[in-house]
Parts: C-alpha cells; structure tokens; sequence
C-alpha cells in the first residue's frame, strides 16, 4: 500500500511522548502536499468541548492492528501545538493533529466505547482518524 499523505511532526507535537517513528495518517486528500485546516477563531471556539476520538491502526497490507477510542475536553487548541483534551475522569492529556477539519458534530446520544465498555453521553465532537506506519523501504 502506498500513501499519498505522509506527516511528519515535530518534537513539539508529540505532547511529552516521544515519537519514535514517522507514522502516515490517510485523509479525504490525494494531493502529496497536504495542510491542516486549522482557524484561530474556530479553535477558541471548540475549546471546552466534549469530544470523543477513534483511532485505527494499520499495518502496510491495510489489516487493523489497533483501535483507540478516547474522550475529554478539549482544552487547548493551537497551529502549533494541535488539539489537546483532557481526557474524562484524568488529569492526562491526549493530542490530537491540528486539523479542525476533521472534527464533526456529534449526533445526541450514547457512544460505548469498544474496549472498556464505557459510554459517552452526548459528546459535542467526534474525530476519526487512520493510522499507518512508515513506508517499508525497498
């Protein structure tokens, strides 16, 4: 599999984790140069939202090695920084890419998530995302 859409973050993006390999994360786009959508004023205004976050993993033969599913209030919200919650019932943070984009109202109701059985009661955001690693090299 290839990917049209390869992102590279700096340290800074990272949120006090290393990251210790380029990961490739597919979008709508096909284009080879991709930026996040990303407003100062849209970002001040999703901040103290509620939003629940669903990653999955990949491999290169495009087989789910991984879910993630996570929640909390969105925090903070910078171009340089991304999106970062606090994440329900913790003082952990999580980051999310600064794409705004990517964040769609969520439909009232009851979300369970898959791994602990926990529900979300109407969260304000959802955001999906796919997660691959870094093309093998030849």
């Amino acid at each position: 599999m290839d990917c049209k859409l390869r992102l590279w973050f700096p340290a800074r993006y990272a949120l006090r984790r290393p990251l210790t390999s380029t990961l490739c994360i597919m979008t709508e786009y096909t284009s080879d140069h991709w930026e996040p959508h990303f407003d100062e004023e849209e970002a001040k205004a999703i901040i103290g939202k509620h939003l629940l976050v669903g990653v999955t993993h990949r491999n290169h033969s495009d087989e789910v090695t991984g879910l993630e599913q996570f929640h909390g209030e969105i925090i903070r919200a910078s171009r340089e920084e991304g999106i970062i919650l606090r994440l329900s019932g913790s003082d952990k943070e999580r980051w999310v890419p600064p794409d705004l984009s990517r964040l769609e109202p969520a439909a009232p109701g009851n979300y369970r998530l898959k791994d602990s059985g926990e529900v979300v009661v109407d969260p304000d955001l959802l955001s999906t995302w796919t997660v691959y690693p870094p093309k093998q090299s030849q």
